[in-house]
């Protein structure tokens, strides 16, 4: 029998953002949320309010800004953490920001570590330089931000003290506005963080076509830590969809198949 805590809903949404429009793409969230009856977590996509934009200066926020507010009124709305990210202005300086709003209005943040020199976003945003954990029930979470998923070690799941029980994270969760030019490697990369980490692991995608003309599948999912796809949409599809994840389910597999026990150790710095 599962323990009280062990038993996680989370909720994926995988919407069609519109270019810089917050009131527009907050309005559709809103709407896909309020079909979902009970969940622990729901999840969106990279810069769920403007898509993903190269002009900072135009649709930025503060932490004390709309969307932020906004976030913490659906998360006690809905008793669930809200999270995805959104770019955000601190002193002269923009991010890539992830929030993780509690329904007791707490915040917590997470900054992407890997700015995508590729389309330019190392030239606008600044980058973070510390990796988090937040608790939700008994599980620890690890949420990183879309180009993070190409760089392996920044998403390396330690064992901390030689126990199957006592890794750094559970789930490992990439919010994203990933091509479908790519879409093989977001599906090929998510697929190994699952098996390398020994843990869940989240993908979260837009759809459509942005205004620079790129095109996004979707392909939005949850991968178990034998690499098995759980949860998953069809190609630009857009809506939300839940599932329970167990922990006992993890904490079994990391016993039987321990592979962590050989794992190079190592620090980040």
């Amino acid at each position: 029998m599962s323990q009280k805590g062990n038993i996680l809903s989370v909720s994926i949404l995988q919407p069609n953002l519109v270019w810089e429009n917050r009131d527009a793409n907050l309005r559709s969230i809103e709407d896909f949320c309020s079909t979902v009856s009970s969940t622990d977590l729901i999840i969106l996509p990279e810069m769920f309010s403007t898509g993903f934009s190269m002009q900072p200066e135009n649709v930025f926020e503060t932490m004390d800004g709309p969307t932020v507010k906004w976030m913490v009124a659906l998360a006690k709305k809905h008793s669930s953490v809200i999270t995805g990210s959104l770019i955000i202005k601190e002193d002269s300086s923009f991010f890539n920001r992830l929030i993780w709003a509690s329904p007791d209005g707490s915040t917590q943040t997470y900054d992407k570590k890997h700015l995508f020199s590729f389309a330019g976003e190392n030239q606008h945003y600044s980058s973070g330089n510390s990796r988090v954990i937040f608790n939700l029930k008994r599980w620890k979470v690890c949420p990183l931000i879309c180009y993070d998923l190409r760089f392996p070690v920044w998403s390396r799941n330690q064992n901390l003290n030689g126990l199957s029980s006592d890794f750094e994270y559970d789930i490992l969760i990439y919010v994203a506005n990933w091509p479908e030019a790519r879409r093989k490697a977001w599906k090929t990369l998510l697929e190994a963080r699952a098996h390398e980490n020994q843990s869940y692991v989240i993908g979260v995608n837009r759809v459509g076509k942005d205004a620079n003309q790129i095109n996004h599948s979707g392909d939005s999912c949850i991968i178990s830590p034998k690499g098995e796809t759980l949860l998953d949409f069809e190609v630009l599809e857009e809506g939300i969809k839940t599932i329970e994840l167990d922990l006992n389910d993890l904490e079994s597999f990391r016993k039987k198949f321990g592979a962590w026990r050989d794992k190079d150790q190592f620090s980040i710095t």
